[in-house]
């Protein structure tokens, strides 16, 4: 048998697929969730604003999750 179709056979088994759906599924949570902390207010990228956390007001929620708290509003950046 050749290589390519010893590999193509062993790359593509039926057993595989659980493992390529979980590696992706964790490629794509990990992104998800760096993307989300790159983009919370403790993160500077601009110097227009230097201290965004400044801005952050009382009745704003910050966190991904508020156990027992209610907020009005959620924080944004306004520009990346």
């Amino acid at each position: 048998m050749s290589f390519r179709k010893t590999f193509a056979r062993h790359w593509f088994a039926i057993e595989a697929v659980p493992i390529y759906a979980v590696v992706g599924f964790v490629v794509f949570g990990g992104s998800w969730y760096l993307t989300r902390l790159a983009r919370g207010p403790n993160v500077v990228w601009t110097k227009s604003n230097p201290t965004p956390w400044n801005n952050v007001q009382q009745d704003e929620n910050v966190k991904m999750l508020a156990v027992n708290q209610k907020f009005e509003k959620s924080w944004s950046r306004d520009k990346l």
